[in-house]
């Protein structure tokens, strides 16, 4: 699928010129002209009716464009049978390469890695790979990126390294009262270091996560949205990857797993 992520910006296009143009005229009324403070609108770029559900499999299918199916995951998958996995209709994977303690701070590679970046890659699959960070300055969230690229050591990804930041239920979760400027300082700071060494880097959140982040200075750095069992998604922003239930089956994986659609880029 290899496509392009870095700085990816989606293109509206004239549905959405069309659509701006209607909300003035009806907030104006008879004049035309529209009201001063009236906040546009989101539109997003998909048609959320072209969503295609077979039990936990989801496809978007617009023409000739059509959505790619992918699983993420860590060590807590156990160990994963790849060929079988690719076999079953998986087009790509995130692994995780590791996370940060939410109480003590400490760095951990994920113990499963290594063995999941090259079996999903030896499978046929596009990779890409996220890390759990909880940093609470830019230098911790610059201390994760560097963890990242020594367990990459090299290796080529064809999808983006992903900042994943979230409160844990946990009151004692040192990362889960981050400012925004803290927080946002953090995810630009993990993603610039990647970017530095070559690779494309990605956002993850659901609405409450990205509605921390000072969203305008985080760039066009794509966004992988989690929101789970919903029949479309209500993000009012857009976004390349839906993570859209984490009780998926896929064969090759011993436990539930998260399914993600990765959707056709927009004109």
């Amino acid at each position: 699928m290899m496509r392009t992520f870095k700085r990816t910006c989606w293109a509206l296009g004239a549905l959405v010129v069309a659509a701006a143009c209607c909300a003035a005229i009806a907030l104006a009324g008879c004049g035309g002209a529209p009201a001063a403070d009236a906040p546009e609108a989101y539109v997003s770029p998909y048609d959320w009716t072209k969503l295609e559900r077979t039990d936990d499999r989801l496809v978007y299918q617009d023409g000739e464009k059509r959505s790619q199916l992918g699983v993420d995951v860590s060590s807590h998958q156990g160990a994963i049978d790849w060929q079988a996995v690719a076999a079953d209709g998986v087009d790509f994977a995130f692994v995780r390469a590791g996370n940060r303690g939410y109480t003590e701070g400490g760095l951990f590679v994920d113990e499963r890695f290594a063995e999941n970046v090259d079996g999903a890659s030896a499978a046929g699959l596009d990779v890409g790979v996220y890390f759990f960070s909880q940093a609470i300055t830019a230098e911790e969230a610059r201390e994760e990126a560097d963890l990242v690229l020594k367990a990459l050591a090299g290796r080529f990804v064809a999808l983006p390294v992903v900042f994943d930041h979230e409160p844990v239920p946990d009151a004692a979760g040192r990362a889960n009262n981050l400012s925004r400027d803290t927080l946002t300082a953090c995810a630009l700071a993990f993603c610039e270091r990647l970017e530095a060494a070559g690779y494309d880097t990605m956002i993850y959140g659901n609405k409450g996560d990205m509605a921390r982040y000072n969203r305008e200075a985080l760039g066009t750095r794509p966004v992988w949205f989690a929101e789970y069992d919903a029949q479309k998604p209500s993000a009012q922003f857009d976004f390349a990857i839906w993570q859209y239930t984490n009780a998926g089956t896929i064969s090759g994986i011993p436990t539930p797993v998260d399914l993600n659609l990765l959707l056709p880029e927009v004109e």
